[in-house]
């Protein structure tokens, strides 16, 4: 099974798994987050190898649909990225002013950080 897929999914269940089925939430989580088996999952929730398999792929496609109408967890990610390299242009920020070096460095770091700001505006 696809290792990117498997940290997709459990991703998703971190934003929208109050909206699953319990079942769906409960079979997505051992299946997912406790690495069990699809027979493990089933005789732990009594219910077939093939009930669990369905309830998965249906809980699958609930998470997806829901990421493709609200993007949270895309956001969240951005909104992440975005943090890091801000917090990265203060501290070059900061090492210039300490330094005494070229004002013309400081102007362009600052003016990368009104980009960010303008190119995430519409993030939430």
């Amino acid at each position: 099974m696809n290792t990117q897929k498997n940290l997709d999914i459990s991703v998703l269940l971190d934003y929208y798994s109050p909206m699953l089925t319990e079942k769906q939430r409960n079979v997505i989580e051992l299946y997912y987050n406790e690495d069990l088996s699809l027979s493990e999952i089933a005789e732990h929730e009594k219910i077939t190898r093939q009930g669990v398999r369905d309830s998965i792929k249906r809980g699958e496609m609930s998470l997806l649909e829901m990421e493709q109408k609200f993007h949270l967890a895309e956001k969240s990610s951005r909104f992440y990225r975005m943090i890091d390299e801000i917090t990265v242009i203060a501290s070059e920020i900061k090492e210039e002013c300490i330094s005494g070096r070229s004002i013309r460095n400081v102007i362009k770091r600052a003016e990368r950080v009104a980009e960010i700001a303008n190119e995430n505006k519409d993030l939430f």
